[in-house]
């Protein structure tokens, strides 16, 4: 007969990982270098799709102005206004927030609060992280 070591009744995992928030929702965070393909924020994107939309359709002439196609759209000309200015974001940092790539801390409401239009200040910024 042969002697078996005990089982222990508890077994307890380490994992590390943090719960971050994406577009109000929450999400966890894998620490760097864990296999984990990028996903884009959802919020994000919706938000980038909505704003060059809505510059199209006023570049066009379509609307006359930003009061009269927010007023189409059931929404406040000020939101619409903060929303349209996601299209100054520098060319490669709206391809980063659309590959998922930009980083946990760039949310909308992070962008909402406002950025320079100079895409090189842009690009600190998203390195900064305590912006």
């Amino acid at each position: 007969m042969t002697r078996m070591t005990p089982i222990p009744e508890t077994v307890t995992i380490h994992v590390p990982f943090r719960i971050v928030k994406r577009g109000g929702r929450k999400e966890v965070q894998l620490p760097d270098g864990a296999g984990s393909e990028p996903k884009a924020d959802n919020t994000l994107v919706k938000a980038l799709a909505r704003a060059f939309r809505w510059k199209r359709m006023l570049e066009s002439g379509e609307f006359a102005s930003i009061s009269e196609l927010a007023e189409r759209e059931g929404i406040a000309p000020s939101y619409m206004t903060r929303i349209l200015r996601l299209t100054l974001l520098a060319p490669d940092i709206v391809e980063a927030i659309l590959d998922g790539k930009q980083g946990p801390e760039v949310t909308l409401a992070w962008l909402m609060d406002g950025f320079t239009e100079d895409w090189e200040g842009q690009r600190l910024d998203m390195r900064d992280t305590g912006r």
